[in-house]
């Protein structure tokens, strides 16, 4: 590499600066290789650094460290300025034997550098890389180099655990099967030979020996990768060879100070990950070793160790007994000494809380919370064990159900015996209901939940002090949020006053667990039927309303608030959370309504200063939008009170460049604009000039927001005021530039829609041609789906808002008779593919009235292209196909995340609901009937042989049956009443000795005594004498 002294005194300089501790020298230095990055030449010049062993080790690895990101962002081709193909040559030639040749630290940089290379170039385009990798590999000596190969080799073949597999993967897979399976194994075996010589002599050290080890893992984990999409051939010929290593290291034992920082435990871990592989994907060639190992892993989790790979070697042990326990060969655990054992002595002790838990909550709270209740705690001792009762509930069910039924009893009784000491066991017992109950499927046997709940864990929110149970509340307050569908209402609104309480707990924990929980539960739905839809139909209404929390709303909002003052918790997205949720449930009004927007805005301009939590500062948007929404609308006084407080911090957000937040801003700033009435005060006009700025527009991940803001202030500002300094034309501009990037031509038509849906034609008319030229011009060099799609829909929009005629006539005046072939080409074929209910109503709807309306259709010239819009008009309406369903779900028009990046982040609670441009239409189909059966009336017999000729016979009878379900109803009515009386009595002549047979019993039993008390003393008058005289007579 050819590099002049100046550049690597330059880079030097540069490279030191960097790691400045004063932010000026550093963002200079930075700023100067950014502008480096983009000439020629320039990563060679690094690496040169890198290599250089006369320069600073700490000035070589910050350049190791640039130049893997300079490689991530420059390598791809897609890139705005990748390196050079000759550039790319010399790197991959060199690197290699670089990364051998430096120190550790710069050698993991290369190893990621190369990495990324090979993500790229590996093997089509690198075709040289194997085999350079595996004759160092056989040369080398050095283990510390082999490690190096072995981690680079690791890297690369990493892709096969995760890539889709295709058939250009087998062939990747195959091409490094045949030239690193046969060098891997050699390896491994030669390390090991190597590591049973010199435990057998003593003849090396410790630190010796933990780089053998270290070796025999990634050789674990690059066999890992080989076999992760099939078993491969050589790997079945040589299984055994494998496998006798693998239990070597499983049941072997080392010296205390071997094992004591935990590479032995790295290595038999790895080894548990490829035994797990194998009865996943290679289960009867596999099965020969399985009993070998399943006793091995066994009574590696009954030895006791205190490494810290330990943990990880635990989970990984119990994941593997777990799949043997439901698999074919359960019958390994299936006695019940067997299960008594791994229940007393594998999971119950795993389930109890250690002292680095304990730890692990006083000084990490965020980490505790992730691996407790946001799922990730499966990587955990305590939910591996629990899974593996969930495999062993599998087979044996009630023999494990009866296990931990009776633990649960036992750490109960243990519990009531000495609280303050046995705690611990209390703990164990919740989490074991609360990871078992709704999870196994044995909730009925395991325990009663609002039983367990009430008499277990209700008395840790009664009578105790916040700051007194830490872990216990903490898991009293899981349990709650865990069951909360199955917990009564009545039991929860008793308890909302002790978990609000729980708020002010000193424990970042704690408090983080109850707002999680009043969060969570205002989120429960409740199944209610929707009589007036049909007997099964449900809907889902939240359990929980305004009515619930509003007692509590003032003791809540305070606590909530106080706690985000707290220690650790000044952006904690929990408290945060739920301060949104409330907000979006309560009703919040006059002084508390204040008191909360001061709040808020004043957590705002603190998070301004530096915004480093993208999660919080999201739900802290969303709260204030919340609030916006729920009382303004409701409380218009507020609104110069919400104004007077955002807008300085808003106008601040600007001012300051804080582009984290200048979509945020710009979505609060429409709220408002859509809230007020006109017309707008000056700073709102003030902020229009500023939106309708071609540089406001630049950032394209503003765009979203933006055409948020602008679609408010064109339904708002008046037609004279758009007339105004040419507005229109601005706004026309941003819709252009919109419209030009595939990425934000959606963007183009939103604001292009609320120009035609809020403008006269008077005002528009005059830049019609324009617009048309523009889309047309788009339409010649994009024709995609999406974007025809969104024309369709705007034309549909200009036809409804003013006439075919307008429509017609406009879109000829770019071209002489251009309509007809927009319609033939564009709008028939691609009619039936518009979605969303609105825009199926108008493209509908305007295509109706084209076909109705228009003379340009309506000519006898033009009858194929009638029949052909007709036919998908009923497409549209009547056969929503599959190509329909999976447009509306590959396209977005915006795309939701959370966080800084180029993606928009959309508020929730800042959302406006689309109009409905045709409100007065309330069913397209009926439309299409009423609109044909007109214009047939008007010619008749016409358009029976069109609709015969070019509409799908498919369509034809879907017509047919529009024409019936419009007109059935109608004739039912008129003519119901004619139809009674004509066939009443002979229906009656025909069923009545029918329906007397089928219900005669049933309707004397029913009326028999009534009618006897109605009739007993007139058939006794009427009979009597008759009666006196057959039956007193023969008795004389």
């Amino acid at each position: 590499m050819d590099i002049s002294p100046e550049t690597l005194t330059t880079l030097s300089e540069w490279f030191l600066l960097s790691l400045s501790p004063l932010a000026e020298p550093r963002r200079a230095s930075e700023s100067s290789l950014s502008d480096a990055a983009n000439q020629h030449g320039f990563s060679l010049a690094v690496l040169r650094l890198v290599s250089e062993p006369a320069a600073d080790e700490q000035i070589r690895l910050a350049a190791a460290v640039h130049f893997k990101n300079h490689l991530r962002s420059r390598w791809p081709p897609s890139s705005s300025f990748p390196i050079r193909g000759p550039e790319k040559t010399v790197i991959k030639d060199r690197i290699v034997s670089l990364m051998l040749s430096s120190s550790p630290r710069i050698r993991s940089q290369l190893s990621e550098s190369l990495s990324i290379i090979s993500s790229y170039d590996f093997p089509q385009s690198w075709p040289s890389l194997l085999p350079e990798l595996v004759s160092y590999l056989r040369s080398e000596k050095d283990y510390a180099k082999i490690n190096g190969l072995l981690g680079a080799a690791n890297s690369i073949f990493s892709k096969f655990r995760h890539a889709f597999d295709t058939s250009a993967l087998r062939l990747d897979l195959k091409y490094c099967l045949d030239g690193f399976a046969a060098p891997l194994l050699d390896i491994f075996l030669k390390t090991s030979q190597i590591i049973s010589g010199s435990i057998a002599s003593a003849s090396l050290s410790p630190d010796a020996l933990r780089l053998l080890f270290e070796s025999q893992r990634l050789c674990c984990e690059i066999f890992y990768s080989l076999n992760s999409i099939e078993l491969p051939e050589f790997f079945e010929d040589h299984m055994r060879e494998w496998m006798t290593e693998f239990l070597s290291y499983l049941t072997n034992t080392y010296t205390a100070a071997l094992e004591a920082d935990g590479t032995v435990d790295a290595l038999r871990s790895a080894v548990c990950d490829n035994l797990q592989l194998y009865m996943e994907k290679n289960e009867e060639e596999f099965k020969d070793y399985l009993k070998d190992f399943a006793a091995a892993v066994w009574n590696l989790l009954l030895t006791q160790a205190s490494s810290p790979s330990r943990d990880q070697l635990t989970i990984t042990a119990i994941r593997f007994l777990t799949t043997v326990s439901t698999s074919v060969h359960h019958s390994l655990f299936g006695s019940p000494e067997t299960l008594q054992q791994i229940c007393q002595s594998i999971v119950f002790p795993n389930i109890r809380l250690r002292d680095d838990d304990e730890e692990l909550f006083e000084m990490n709270f965020v980490e505790y919370i992730r691996r407790d209740i946001e799922g990730s705690d499966v990587g955990t001792r305590r939910r591996i064990a629990c899974e593996l009762l969930k495999g062993l509930a599998t087979n044996y069910k009630e023999q494990v159900i009866a296990l931990v039924s009776g633990q649960i009893q036992k750490m109960l009784a243990m519990y009531s015996a000495n609280q303050a000491e046995n705690w611990k066991e209390k703990d164990a017992a919740i989490y074991l209901v609360t990871s078992l109950a709704t999870k196994a499927g044995g909730e009925a046997q395991l325990v009663d939940v609002e039983s367990f709940f009430t008499s277990v864990v209700v008395p840790e929110f009664l009578g105790k002090s916040v700051n007194d149970g830490g872990i216990l509340q903490a898991s009293a307050l899981k349990f709650f949020t865990v069951f909360r569908e199955q917990i009564p209402k009545h039991t929860a609104i008793a308890l909302l006053s002790d978990v609000i309480n729980f708020i002010r707990a000193n424990s970042n924990v704690v408090h983080s667990y109850a707002a999680n929980c009043i969060e969570k539960l205002l989120l429960v739905r409740d199944r209610s039927p929707v009589h007036e839809s049909g007997p099964n139909v449900v809907a889902l209404q939240p359990r929980y309303g305004a009515l619930d929390i509003n007692p509590h709303l003032a003791s809540l909002m305070r606590n909530l608030f106080e706690a985000l003052q707290l220690p650790d918790s000044k952006e904690n997205h929990y408290i945060m959370k739920c301060i949104m949720r409330v907000l979006e449930v309560a009703d919040v009004s006059g002084d508390v309504a204040r008191h909360c927007i001061a709040f808020l805005v004043s957590v705002l301009a603190e998070v301004c200063k530096n915004p480093i939590n993208p999660v919080f500062n999201h739900y802290l948007f969303e709260a204030i939008a919340a609030l916006v929404r729920r009382t303004c609308e409701k409380e218009p006084s507020l609104i110069t009170v919400f104004e007077a407080a955002l807008f300085p911090v808003l106008e601040n957000i600007l001012r300051n460049d804080v582009t984290e937040f200048w979509p945020y801003a710009f979505q609060i700033f429409a709220q408002l604009v859509e809230i007020i009435r006109p017309p707008l005060s000056h700073n709102y006009m003030e902020l229009f000039k500023v939106l309708l700025m071609p540089q406001t527009w630049m950032r394209s991940a503003n765009a979203p927001a933006l055409v948020r803001l602008l679609r408010a202030y064109l339904q708002k500002v008046p037609n004279a005021e758009l007339n105004n300094e040419g507005r229109l034309s601005q706004v026309l501009w941003i819709f252009k530039k919109l419209v030009s990037i595939s990425s934000t031509e959606d963007l183009g038509f939103y604001v292009l829609n609320t120009v035609v849906e809020n403008l006269g034609f008077d005002m528009i008319g005059q830049y019609i041609t324009h617009i048309w030229s523009v889309l047309f011009y788009q339409l010649q060099n994009r024709s995609t789906v999406k974007f025809v799609n969104s024309l369709v829909v705007f034309m549909s929009l200009v036809l409804v808002k003013h006439g075919p005629v307008v429509l017609v006539d406009s879109i000829n005046a770019v071209q002489d008779n251009i309509f007809l072939v927009i319609i033939k080409n564009f709008w028939i074929p691609n009619l039936k593919l518009i979605s969303g209910s609105i825009e199926v109503k108008l493209t509908s709807v305007a295509s109706t009235r084209l076909i109705c309306e228009s003379p340009t259709l309506l000519d006898v010239s033009t009858v194929e292209l009638w029949g052909k819009m007709l036919d998908s008009i009923i497409s549209l309406l009547v056969q929503p196909g599959q190509s329909r369903v999976d447009l509306e779900n590959e396209l977005m028009d915006v795309p939701e995340t959370v966080g800084y990046s180029a993606s928009f982040a959309r508020l929730h609670n800042a959302g406006k609901n689309e109009d409905d441009p045709l409100k007065e239409t309330k069913d397209p189909k009926e439309f299409l009937i009423k609109s044909i059966a007109g214009l047939s009336a008007h010619s008749p017999g016409r358009y029976s042989g069109i609709i015969e000729k070019f509409v799908d016979p498919v369509n034809q009878n879907a017509l047919s049956q529009l024409y019936f379900e419009a007109y059935a109803s109608k004739l039912l009515e008129a003519y119901a009443s004619k139809l009674l009386e004509a066939y009443a009595s002979k229906l009656l002549e025909a069923y009545a000795s029918k329906l007397l047979e089928a219900y005669a019993s049933k309707l004397l039993e029913a009326y028999a005594s009534k009618l006897l008390e109605a009739y007993a003393s007139k058939l006794l008058e009427a009979y009597a004498s008759k009666l006196l005289e057959a039956y007193v007579s023969p008795h004389e």
